[in-house]
């Protein structure tokens, strides 16, 4: 196992917002960095010790993961991360997808007048891309998926959208599958011109752009076989 975050910044950080969020998100960039490898156990109480908390909140940021299919609960040996593989994204990125296809269709009439949300993370995508800067790039694509949700004006939505763990998922699809990052700008960049435009296909082009994910992964799957 890698060593443990710096507690100085982990604390700093959980000062300033809820506890269980931030416990969470330090869970996360833990297995976003390799801290964790599929199959290894994540001990609550060495966690806790680590950030000086109580395991409570520990436990409850545990089953956020396990929700989200990213850990599973071991009898008598507590949590442990999940195994995770082509066949996982098979199931929640065709969710996804459908999910995005409502969203676009209620979003259309507001996008269109005001795609700027859109042109912004268009952008945001445009820089990262030029540095190579991979965070940077699945930030904006999914900030930029997110803006579509959002736009639709529906929360039981958004909510539902959210609790895919979209970002999360898509960073692990990158790493742990050596998955091509599908954040290219000029993408995103036609999906907002179909929606500027009032192009009527454009909930089916950005259904279809998730589930490019899946084949992506099917391909890079294939090619090692």
């Amino acid at each position: 196992m890698a060593d443990p975050p710096e507690r100085p910044e982990e604390l700093s950080r959980l000062a300033r917002n809820p506890l269980r969020e931030q416990i969470r998100r330090v869970l996360v960039d833990g297995l976003l960095a390799g801290r964790w490898q599929p199959g290894e156990r994540i001990v609550e109480r060495r966690v806790a010790a680590e950030l000086n908390v109580s395991q409570a909140p520990v436990r409850e940021a545990l089953r956020e993961l396990e929700a989200l299919r990213l850990i599973e609960s071991v009898p008598n040996k507590g949590a442990r991360v999940r195994d995770f593989g082509v066949a996982d994204m098979a199931e929640i990125y065709p969710v996804r997808a459908g999910l995005e296809l409502v969203a676009a269709e209620l979003a259309a009439n507001r996008l269109a007048d005001d795609p700027r949300p859109l042109e912004r993370e268009v952008e945001a995508l445009k820089r990262a891309s030029a540095t190579g800067d991979t965070e940077e790039q699945i930030k904006h694509s999914v900030e930029f998926h997110r803006e579509v949700v959002r736009a639709a004006g529906n929360s039981v939505l958004l909510h539902t959208w959210e609790s895919l763990g979209v970002e999360v998922w898509t960073a692990l699809s990158v790493r742990w599958l050596d998955m091509e990052l599908h954040a290219k700008a000029a993408d995103h960049a036609r999906i907002t011109e179909a929606f500027r435009v009032g192009d009527p296909q454009v909930g089916r082009m950005l259904s279809d752009h998730v589930l490019n994910y899946v084949e992506a992964a099917l391909r890079s799957r294939d090619s090692v076989h």
